[in-house]
């Protein structure tokens, strides 16, 4: 019996009797960050990273939650549990099981490069790996995070230059935090929308320590907007709320955006290749520091890459989840 099966559930330890972020409700569920995909309504009860909880409550109300610091062991039935960076988005976590002398890793989603905010990935030594793959294929190489930086902060004083609002759409949480921490260097006047606006205040209240934003009102004047900076979530993308912003330039900050064309399909005057993902070198980087016997490949482009692995002497198979892709779930539209 694997110390980690793939169920219908999500992935299920039967030795300690938890689920590592489960798709359906269960006892015990053990939570890697709290992206939508990851984190779902039902649970019992719930583990998480200290700065996990409160996005938690936050986005699943009142529940039984236990968080615990990065490397701070804990048991289930016999079963050693630890938290790990995954620098993905703050507070996530890769988690590491021990029974019986065998070790598996989850890595949920994650990054290589520290950005300041979520913590550095840290490699978990282990025998048995389960990575995503969202951009597992070679045409996925990120930039520095310094360059993509700079690059969105030009663009913000251009936008000023010719008096136009700045409109940048990206993820709630995760996204959102880096792109306020580049725009911040440049202008203190930013307005954000009202999913971003919730996820800073739980953040704040967390003890984080972010950029004073504004929240975009129903009685907010056009006139507050000029040549502002406004960030909104995907599903704010083409709706009416915009239309308060104009005149505007558009911006979407995203991995997908390393696809020429992607940007102009969106109808977006700029296109920023900004990930909270790694890209194929991350990935490839993260399996090996692993020295994992076996890695277990989930959400992304899960073929392409367990075959790449299989063919540079690495055992790897494909694993269906119900994980998405986080940077385009987000729908809600908060005025």
């Amino acid at each position: 019996m694997p110390l980690i099966e793939f169920t219908d559930s999500g992935l299920y330890c039967r030795a300690g009797n938890f689920y590592i972020d489960p798709w359906k409700p269960v006892e015990r569920a053990i939570i890697t960050h709290a992206h939508s995909d990851h984190a779902r309504h039902g649970s019992k009860y719930y583990l998480c990273h200290h700065k996990t909880k409160p996005i938690l409550q936050l986005r699943l109300g009142d529940n039984n939650y236990q968080s615990v610091e990065w490397n701070e062991s804990i048991s289930m039935n016999g079963v050693k549990i630890s938290l790990h960076p995954a620098g993905h988005i703050i507070g996530s976590s890769q988690i590491r099981v021990e029974h019986n002398g065998e070790v598996w890793v989850f890595s949920g989603d994650y990054k290589l490069e520290d950005d300041g905010l979520s913590g550095a990935f840290e490699p978990v030594k282990c025998n048995v790996f389960i990575t995503e793959s969202t951009f597992g294929l070679p045409i996925y190489k990120w930039k520095k995070q310094s360059v993509i930086y700079h690059d969105i902060q030009q663009w913000v004083l251009k936008n000023q230059a010719d008096d136009k609002a700045s409109v940048i759409i990206a993820y709630s949480l995760g996204k959102a935090q880096r792109v306020l921490q580049a725009i911040s260097a440049v202008t203190d006047n930013i307005f954000v929308h009202g999913a971003i606006w919730n996820t800073q205040e739980a953040l704040l209240m967390a003890g984080e320590n972010l950029p004073v934003v504004k929240r975009v009102n129903p009685d907010s004047s056009k006139a507050d907007f000029k040549n502002a900076v406004v960030i909104a979530p995907p599903g704010a993308d083409g709706s009416p709320w915009m239309k308060r912003f104009t005149p505007y330039s558009l911006a979407i900050c995203s991995g997908w955006m390393q696809v020429r064309g992607n940007a102009r399909r969106r109808n977006a005057d700029r296109g920023f290749v900004l990930s909270d993902h790694a890209d194929w070198d991350g990935l490839l980087t993260a399996v090996k520091a692993t020295g994992a016997e076996k890695v277990f490949v989930t959400h992304g482009f899960q073929a392409a890459f367990s075959k790449y692995l299989n063919e540079n002497g690495i055992a790897a198979a494909e694993v269906k989840t119900a994980y998405g892709n986080d940077e385009e779930t987000e729908t809600s539209i908060e005025v």
